[in-house]
């Protein structure tokens, strides 16, 4: 029966791609409008959108999904599902209704933990060591629809949001065709989440500034957590610069100072350890290996001058 898919970014491709794969009837992929993108700003498509027509899918990109004639193009197609992987919008619940079955959503964390739009990003800001992905029958709330199906994932040491994402969409992808499969066959019960919710708000660019009160290990772990997008950043002086890679030392120093820098090295003190600066990007430059950098723009930087907020320098 037909199957009709949301989602929009990267991490939803090997979900749409399994479902295509095991041979599903996709007969709709819903995504959002192309936007602008890059230093031209040219109109890019969402990765869902690409995978979609290189597939021959039907696509549709609504600016409004609360519209009667997009709820009437979705009841037309008398889907047996519509399955949802990060779409990036709300279903209301006329369009949750549609679907014989019902509307399945995937998720990339353990639910109710890290509901919301970013749970990869904050499940390592939190310096969490387990993360997972769940498979739900949706509701009208943000992530509190019955649980189907759940699989735990690692957070290894050296993740950042972009490793694990990789890792988890493939996890739930695989998820996901054994959940259709399950549900069809009357073998999953769905079940209420259970346990104390966590919620993820959007990231937002301010998000990236650095806190060099807080310790290192923490520092650590934004860092980690905010790469790619918006990334981890500090200012030296009045430019700004993205710490795209660090490490966690013995130590502690000044908030934001520069306790160490020698050839290819250069270390910064926070209350409770040592953040050793392994690649960064100043802005308007390509990233680079912190010794090209100090070879280079960085060379004036030196022990005891300090890293932080506009407000700082």
């Amino acid at each position: 029966m037909a199957i009709i898919f949301f989602g929009t970014p990267l991490f939803a491709v090997p979900a749409l791609e399994k479902l295509i794969s095991s041979g599903e009837d996709v007969v709709l992929v819903v995504t959002q409008p192309d936007r602008p993108g890059g230093r031209g700003h040219r109109i890019i498509p969402s990765p869902v959108k690409a995978v979609a027509e290189r597939e021959g899918l039907t696509v549709a990109q609504p600016g409004s999904i609360r519209s009667e004639d997009f709820i009437k193009r979705l009841k037309a197609q008398n889907p047996e599902f519509i399955v949802v992987v990060a779409y990036g919008r709300i279903l209301p619940k006329g369009l949750l209704q549609i679907p014989l079955r019902g509307c399945i959503n995937l998720h990339a964390s353990l639910l109710p933990g890290h509901r919301g739009a970013a749970p990869i990003q904050w499940a390592i800001i939190s310096g969490d060591k387990k993360t997972g992905i769940t498979t739900m029958l949706m509701d009208e709330g943000l992530d509190t629809g019955d649980i189907l199906l759940q699989r735990e994932v690692d957070i290894r040491e050296e993740d950042n949001a972009l490793t694990l994402s990789e890792r988890l969409s493939l996890v739930g992808a695989e998820l996901l065709v054994e959940t259709l499969s399950g549900f069809r066959a009357g073998k999953l019960k769905p079940h209420p989440q259970q346990g104390e919710p966590g919620y993820t708000p959007i990231l937002k660019k301010k998000d990236g500034l650095i806190d060099w009160s807080l310790s290192a290990r923490m520092i650590y772990n934004r860092v980690r957590g905010l790469y790619p997008w918006p990334c981890a950043y500090t200012y030296y002086g009045k430019k700004m610069l993205k710490l795209l890679k660090v490490e966690v030392i013995e130590g502690h120093g000044q908030p934001g100072d520069v306790v160490h820098k020698g050839k290819g090295e250069l270390i910064i003190g926070t209350p409770e350890g040592l953040l050793k600066i392994l690649e960064v990007q100043m802005e308007g430059r390509k990233p680079m290996e912190i010794k090209a950098f100090l070879q280079g723009i960085g060379r004036d930087i030196w022990k005891g001058d300090r890293f932080g907020g506009l407000q700082d320098n």
